[in-house]
Parts: C-alpha cells; sequence; structure tokens
C-alpha cells in the first residue's frame, strides 16, 4: 500500500508589527486571500490527509485551521516543527506515516524545501508560502524515493 505525504508552507505572514517574535506574525492580506484559496485548491484535488501536523507558529497554525476547516481531518500541533532542521522533519514524516496512509505537514522554510528534495524525484528551488508538495511512496520512505504527485502555489492562479 502506498502512503503519501503532503508538504506544506504556511501562507504569507505580516512584518507590520516589528515587536512581534517570528512565531507570534500573523498572516497578512495576501495570506489571509491565499490560505483559503488553497484548502479549496486541495478540496478539489481530494486531498484529505489523515492527519494535518502542523507548526504551533501563528502563521502555520492559521493556515493548518483554513486547511482543515475545508478538509475535516485531524489537526495536531507539533512544536519540533518550527526551525526544524530537514532531519527533524524526515524523522517526524517517517514516524507519522508508519501511523498514517497520508499526512500533511505545515510548516517552514527552509527545512520544506530540503526535505521535498530529499524525499521526492522531483527537486524544486523554493517552496513558496502557501504552496503545497504531495509526494508519494511505495515501499519505503527513504530518501530519492518518492514520486513527486503535485507542486500547487497560490501564483499558479494569481498574477500577483
Amino acid at each position: 500500500m502506498s502512503k503519501i505525504l503532503y508538504i506544506a508552507r504556511h501562507a504569507k505572514s505580516s512584518w507590520n508589527d516589528l515587536c512581534l517574535s517570528d512565531f507570534e506574525r500573523p498572516l497578512n492580506k495576501r495570506g489571509l486571500r491565499d490560505a483559503p484559496f488553497m484548502s479549496k485548491v486541495l478540496k478539489d484535488r481530494v486531498v484529505i490527509p489523515d492527519i494535518i501536523i502542523s507548526s504551533p507558529a501563528l502563521r502555520a497554525k492559521a493556515t493548518a485551521q483554513y486547511y482543515n476547516d475545508k478538509l475535516r481531518t485531524k489537526l495536531e500541533f507539533n512544536d519540533s516543527i518550527y526551525e526544524a532542521s530537514p532531519m527533524t522533519l524526515l524523522y517526524l514524516t517517517q514516524e507519522a506515516l508508519q501511523e498514517h496512509d497520508s499526512i500533511m505537514i505545515i510548516g517552514h522554510n527552509p527545512g520544506l524545501t530540503i526535505l521535498n528534495n530529499q524525499l521526492s524525484d522531483k527537486q524544486i528551488s523554493n517552496m513558496p508560502t502557501a504552496s503545497i508538495v504531495g509526494i508519494e511512496f511505495g515501499d519505503e520512505i527513504a530518501p530519492y524515493q518518492g514520486k513527486g504527485l503535485f507542486f500547487e502555489y497560490p501564483k499558479l492562479y494569481f498574477l500577483k
């Protein structure tokens, strides 16, 4: 049986309040447009992971809540995703896919782009905000064993 990993970068965050820590930054106007839009893209693609595992940083948490509102799946926040190394993300992925057939991880760059490039046969230079990749695995969740299914991001649909 195949396993599927969806990697999602949080939607665009605001830098308006410089007193906020990085962890506390909310979504900006574009992020508030893109997160619900991308949740619809996921639903239209019939992407419904068994669980969404998100960074608890405010911008990731807000993105995860938009996705969960549309996809109606289990949602969990995991502190280790915030500022995670690619190795931490790889271990988290392998562990979660032992328990579930499909998962979505919502977090931050550069770790997410590196995770995609470690696992998928489709390399990307950067995961922009609110982007999502799908990767399917056969027998093993291991480096370069995944088949890239899609790479979606808002600028495919919006001019700016």
